[in-house]
């Protein structure tokens, strides 16, 4: 349970962007400042836009992984280039997550 209170100062701008980011979270100013203060990790929520970029790069990677099953018999080094397109594809899928 929390009943302590802390007073911080700041200028209005660090208030602002410490709401900002608290409301990107999803959280209360406090929890964020908390979990800051703490050393914890604090991740964005997705934007509806970003979340759109997202779905659409995981049916590219899925798109080129199909190619490259297609070309693997025909034409092997473009089969290799198109599964290095989606090795890249899976790479930004996982920094996406973080």
């Amino acid at each position: 349970m929390k009943r302590e209170f802390i007073q911080i100062r700041c200028s209005i701008y660090e208030k602002k962007l410490l709401k900002k980011r608290a409301a990107r979270a999803g959280i209360s100013l406090s929890q964020y400042i908390r979990s800051t203060a703490f050393g914890k990790g604090v991740t964005e929520r997705l934007t509806p836009e970003q979340l759109d970029y997202y779905k659409m790069l995981v049916q590219y990677k899925n798109n080129f992984v199909r190619i490259g099953n297609m070309f693997n018999k025909r034409d092997p080094k473009l089969a290799q280039e198109v599964m290095a397109l989606a090795e890249e594809s899976r790479t930004h899928l996982q920094n996406f997550r973080k």
